[in-house]
């Protein structure tokens, strides 16, 4: 199936406009992952993450690589299943997957979405904060995708160990994030071309300030080099870029 027709597949009825920042409020409260982000999630994702669906494509061509019979793949912070549909198309081998996610509401709109594409792979949600002791078992692929970053860094550490340790000898961490650039007027411009992209669809300058705010205290990016660090120290012996756009970066780590 092509990467569009698979695209077509996951958004049926699910892409409600993302307008949660339109009006103005006053007050803005933290960002959260409840009921009215996850209704509009794959629109906000598509308008607000540059070439989401080739870094979901490159995602189920990396996990393809590193799949083993018999295995588990797990997409922590999986949200609304995107990630999940993709690797049920990438995977070929006997596989099983599991997603994790914090909310939910986001956890509902997957099953919607499995209950009307259907998936080839036994697969399983499970509801759990990533910050709560975490185990994973024989896993050769752990997918991260945009999640690490809303994780408070007291307990990043701990989560790295914990999906090292439950992944296979050989087995990956697919890791995508938004990072910090090392040089502070570098680092301005590549936050002034994100915003720009996310205006070129349809953000206005009140959506993108107000969505700002109320992410700043949720969202909590590190440094490309303090993230492959935070790899290394806690189980990963290899670790590479396979994206880059400006701040936002795909890693890849191996056991």
């Amino acid at each position: 199936m092509s990467t569009h027709l698979l695209q077509d597949r996951a958004a049926a009825n699910f892409m409600n406009r993302d307008e949660n920042f339109k009006l103005p409020k006053p007050l803005i409260e933290d960002f959260n992952f409840g009921q009215e982000t996850a209704r509009v999630f794959d629109d906000m994702l598509d308008r607000s993450v540059p070439f989401y669906a080739e870094v979901q494509r490159m995602i189920g061509e990396l996990a393809a690589d590193f799949a083993t019979p018999g295995s588990r793949i797990y997409d922590l912070g999986c949200s609304t299943g995107t990630t999940l549909l993709y690797l049920d198309q990438a995977v070929p081998v006997d596989v099983t997957l599991i997603g994790i996610d914090s909310s939910e509401e986001m956890l509902e709109q997957a099953r919607r979405k499995f209950g009307q594409t259907g998936l080839a792979h036994p697969h399983e949600l499970v509801c759990q904060h990533l910050e709560q002791d975490l185990h994973l078992a024989n896993a050769s692929v752990v997918v991260m995708n945009l999640t690490l970053q809303f994780v408070r860094p007291l307990y990043r550490d701990r989560l790295i160990q914990a999906i090292a340790q439950g992944t296979q000898k050989r087995g990956c961490l697919l890791l995508v994030e938004k990072v910090l650039g090392q040089n502070s007027t570098l680092n301005r411009l590549f936050i002034r071309h994100h915003f720009e992209f996310k205006r070129r669809n349809g953000y206005s300058d009140m959506e993108i300030s107000q969505k700002r705010e109320a992410l700043e205290n949720v969202l909590i990016p590190y440094h490309f080099e303090e993230n492959r660090e935070l790899l290394l120290r806690n189980g990963f012996r290899a670790c590479d870029v396979f994206f880059r756009w400006y701040n936002f970066c795909g890693m890849i780590a191996v056991k």
